[in-house]
């Protein structure tokens, strides 16, 4: 196994942006996911998602729904020969909801808990490690855990290009049309090592 992972947000990056996932029907993978995430399994890259599901907190579902939708996420990834090492994700908001959802917490990105945790778990390499999602928030964990920052075009992608429009706080090491891509241009990196 490599000594780094890549790290995947989930809405917008691998599953499409619909808002709030208050269903797991609601699901739906963006094209090339799963073909991006078995690619990486071929290869023996630790695969880990980490997204922020601050939607408890504001009370739009119950934490159980989190566990089903990827519950969900998982049995549409495993019946395209894909699979995810891990799954974290932070319920919390620091100025939304009620205890103890409420909280400024180390996990919601762009803070680095998640990954820490994962790295920790895994014995990844964070320098080493690629973070690719499609919101500036994902770059700046990049950053703050010292990983490398992708951006796809996919979910919010086009929308903080033409927000930022090439200033951003954490540049992107690389922006691409989506997930897999992305894991194409890390296979290629890494295999030129």
């Amino acid at each position: 196994m490599a000594d780094f992972g890549v790290f995947l947000d989930r809405d917008g990056t691998v599953t499409e942006e619909i808002g709030y996932v208050n269903d797991p029907r609601r699901l739906r993978l963006i094209p090339g996911s799963a073909e991006a995430i078995a690619l990486l399994n071929s290869k023996k890259i630790p695969v880990i998602l980490a997204t922020n599901q601050a939607g408890v907190a504001r009370g739009y579902f119950k934490e159980e729904m989190i566990g089903r939708c990827h519950g969900r996420l998982t049995e549409m990834l495993a019946s395209l020969g894909a699979r995810l090492d891990a799954i974290y994700y932070c319920p919390h908001h620091p100025a939304a909801g009620e205890a103890p959802y409420r909280t400024d917490c180390d996990c919601r990105k762009p803070k680095p808990g998640m990954l820490l945790k994962a790295a920790e778990r895994f014995g990844l390499d964070l320098s080493r490690s690629y973070v690719i999602g499609d919101k500036a928030s994902d770059l700046e964990v990049a950053e703050a855990a010292g990983a490398h920052p992708i951006l796809v075009r996919t979910g919010y992608g086009e929308g903080e290009i033409e927000l930022y429009g090439g200033k951003w706080d954490v540049k992107p090491e690389g922006i691409f049309l989506n997930l897999l891509e992305a894991v194409n241009h890390i296979v290629e990196k890494e295999a030129a090592r």
